[in-house]
């Protein structure tokens, strides 16, 4: 059921399916009336019933999304579908009086957004014609046209709502691309800083060792000594900036998660257990907590997510595991794999793969005297 919720990151196929067919159940009085018709006067009913639902599925599917550009077809199914919605009432009578409230429906889903309200407030007067040319009650006028109102407006205010959810989903993806430019700007101008000395020094080092190999071979070698030893600590400059960069905070870490599964629609409950773990497991941890949630994000879709952090005898222990049914055999990523050898050079051991009853589980076990 939660997948009928879910917004456009759920199967809008189901969804729109699932929400059509619930609104023609409001077509029962309509069916009930038919069936006490007779003769001709049923058989038209059946007819014109049948063209309407026909043409209110094909209202709700004409466009895949509201952004798509409007086309012939896209304009001519509303247009045919108002038609028949104001013009059955007065056909076939009072029980037809409350077709207008689908037409409420399409138009606030259909017209642009700015035009939806225009819509709604336009099938209100439908049903206030139609009322008066059958000679309806001017209290069941006024009730379904409240109906009518209420239904349509709640659905434009829905139609607003997702726009906004997709929009804030665009925005939100720019920011993290805007921010990864930034961070790889950060990483060049620091190597930079790093290596532009010590790569000027190699490069001219290394022209002087080539001019002296032919005159002086000992002053040649005592240049390609200095070479390795510039290199060798440019080197491990290169590797104590790396590491910076790759340090990942388990605490950091769980709140992202929080974060970033709740943006998600996923239910997430964190246990931890025991005393703060050893520096070199809590960065092991954080990555591995990063890789897991990231997969869970991409592959699993799932309702709910569990991270436990604990400790077994002398080894940390981390669990990922949710209920979500990745799509197709589950095949480990570079994420995973390149997790998997991190956790290896910690003297740890990983296991990853999908669970018996449905979803995925990632552990990681590492000895809290390691050091990576």
């Amino acid at each position: 059921m939660n997948r009928l919720f879910r917004g456009d990151e759920g199967p809008q196929l189901l969804q729109r399916t699932f929400w059509m067919s619930f609104g023609l159940l409001f077509l029962a009085p309509v069916v009930a009336a038919v069936a006490h018709y007779e003769g001709t006067r049923r058989w038209l009913g059946v007819a014109a019933l049948m063209a309407f639902v026909l043409m209110y599925c094909a209202a709700a599917f004409v466009r895949w999304s509201w952004d798509d550009p409007s086309t012939v077809r896209s304009l001519a199914v509303p247009a045919t579908f108002a038609l028949l919605a104001t013009g059955l009432p007065p056909l076939f009578g009072l029980e037809w009086l409350g077709l207008p409230i689908y037409l409420a429906f399409v138009l606030a889903m259909s017209l642009p957004l700015r035009w939806a309200p225009i819509g709604v407030l336009g099938s209100m007067a439908v049903v206030a014609g139609d009322g008066v040319l059958i000679g309806a009650p001017a209290t069941m006028i006024g009730g379904i046209a409240l109906v009518l109102l209420a239904f349509g407006m709640m659905m434009v205010a829905l139609r607003h709502s997702r726009t906004l959810v997709a929009q804030l989903r665009e925005a939100r993806g720019e920011v993290a691309r805007l921010a990864a430019a930034d961070e790889r700007l950060r990483i060049a101008r620091d190597l930079h800083d790093l290596l532009g000395h010590s790569m000027s020094l190699i490069v001219l080092k290394s022209e002087l060792a080539r001019r002296l190999a032919d005159r002086d071979l000992d002053r040649a070698l005592t240049e390609v000594g200095e070479i390795e030893s510039v290199a060798r600590s440019s080197l491990a400059e290169v590797r104590e900036a790396i590491s910076g960069y790759r340090r990942r905070d388990l605490g950091e870490e769980l709140d992202g998660a929080r974060t970033v599964l709740a943006a998600a629609g996923v239910e997430t409950t964190v246990r931890m257990a025991g005393a703060p773990l050893p520096e070199a497991a809590d960065g092991v941890f954080g990555w591995a907590v990063r890789e897991a949630v990231t997969n869970v994000i991409r592959h699993a879709r799932p309702s709910r997510c569990v991270i436990e952090v604990g400790r077994d005898g002398g080894e940390a222990v981390l669990e990922v595991r949710d209920n979500g049914r990745a799509r197709g055999k589950p095949v480990p990523g570079n994420g995973l794999n390149g997790l998997s050898e991190r956790v290896a050079a910690a003297g740890g051991t990983m296991v990853s793969g999908p669970l018996p009853d449905g979803g995925f589980r990632v552990a990681v076990r590492v000895p809290l005297r390691s050091a990576p």
